[in-house]
């Protein structure tokens, strides 16, 4: 706590300085990176590791508000976010994540699945709370097969016709597909026939198999994942990413990951967002059975890195950079919007998986006080769709 209090005095004493003032201090390979970015010229892989690795506080400094420069020039002083409520149909699941503690097996006094009726009188209550957007996922249930998710598309529509579905995670595309023994493409075909909307790019962890052979050896490899997006994307399907880090992972992780997520998007143009998601570690397998060999998160200094070497990384690719109120709690979520981030993310109205790894928020988070966080660091709030369409910009103290 003492160094990140510290990182953030250092910080906000260096925006009164000034960005150029700052720069004159910093000197080297990553005063040459961050000039690239502010050039937009690409951001390496390797260059990003480095990034990635700094301990100097003039540099940190320097990183984080380049990041928020650049951050204002390419989407400008708005944050924004979405009304929605997460349906987390079921948490029976036979994957066995080390990092999940949502899972429960069938027949586990936890356990639980929504029926049909429940999931249209969730939906419902959204709409009658202002959501634009139903977000769903759920466990990996061993009884359940393609025909359930696009039943579940059908029952949200018929119960609200123009609400958003954000749901099905690459890995619950692949699932679906082959339980019902059809391409990923027809899967995607017969979702988009019903009215689907788009997919979360979540079950991405980290994409590197080092990793994943660790932390889910049970869910897809990264390939598969990246197969699977493309699909998506070429579809006509937009889709989030992320990255989940902090556990086994290293820096040089994190700059593959982001280079991958890159790579796509040149390819497809079909990511909305970049949603760093910090491991949450308390009541996981994962950290509990680990004798010391799993980190308990990123630190703090690693999330304001993650913002913004993310930020300069995906510049003119993917430009809208999300925090989580969920996993870091409001105020720190408010500090990373001045290291490169410009959402806030959603309302979720409920929200079952961090919670259950043993995070501290995730229940409901007011639209009003994603408004009142936003003014206190000067900028705008705004409300948005699912796709970064803009809803309503509050651009006085008063709503209008």
């Amino acid at each position: 706590m003492e160094q990140i209090n510290d990182a953030i005095k250092r910080i906000e004493e260096s925006k009164n300085q000034g960005l150029d003032a700052l720069l004159s201090r910093v000197i080297g390979r990553t005063a040459r990176i961050i000039d690239k970015a502010f050039m937009g010229e690409e951001v390496s892989v390797d260059e990003g590791e480095h990034l990635f690795g700094i301990q100097d506080m003039d540099e940190l400094s320097a990183l984080s508000i380049a990041a928020d420069e650049i951050r204002r020039e390419d989407v400008g002083d708005l944050v924004t976010y979405v009304i929605n409520r997460n349906i987390n149909f079921t948490n029976i699941c036979n994957v066995y994540c080390g990092f999940c503690n949502f899972m429960a097996p069938e027949g586990d006094d936890r356990a639980y699945f929504l029926t049909m009726e429940e999931i249209a009188e969730k939906t419902v209550e959204a709409r009658e709370n202002g959501a634009t957007e139903v977000c769903m996922q759920g466990g990996m249930h061993p009884d359940i097969d393609g025909n359930f998710y696009v039943e579940i598309i059908k029952t949200v529509k018929k119960a609200v016709p123009d609400m958003h579905t954000h749901a099905f995670s690459p890995f619950e595309i692949y699932y679906g597909a082959k339980t019902l023994n059809i391409s990923e493409e027809d899967f995607i075909g017969r979702l988009k026939d019903v009215g689907h909307n788009t997919f979360p790019g979540t079950a991405a962890e980290v994409l590197d198999e080092e990793v994943r052979t660790i932390i889910a050896p049970r869910k897809i490899p990264t390939q598969t994942w990246i197969d699977v997006v493309k699909k998506a994307h070429k579809a006509g399907m937009r889709t989030t990413s992320t990255i989940m880090y902090g556990h086994m992972d290293k820096p040089y992780h994190w700059a593959r990951h982001l280079g991958i997520l890159r790579d796509i998007q040149k390819e497809t143009g079909g990511f909305t967002e970049f949603v760093p998601l910090r491991f949450i570690p308390w009541n996981t397998r994962l950290f509990q059975h680990s004798k010391g060999k799993v980190n308990p998160g990123p630190t703090d200094l690693d999330q304001l890195k993650m913002y913004a070497v993310s930020r300069l990384m995906l510049r003119g690719w993917i430009n809208n950079i999300q925090v989580s109120w969920v996993k870091q709690g409001p105020e720190f979520a408010q500090f990373s919007l001045t290291a490169g981030a410009n959402d806030f993310g959603g309302t979720l109205m409920e929200e079952h998986i961090s919670r259950s790894a043993g995070a501290n928020h995730g229940q409901y988070f007011p639209p009003d006080e994603f408004r009142r966080l936003t003014r206190e660091i000067g900028r705008i709030p705004a409300q948005r769709n699912t796709t970064y369409g803009i809803l309503k910009v509050f651009d006085e103290d008063k709503e209008q």
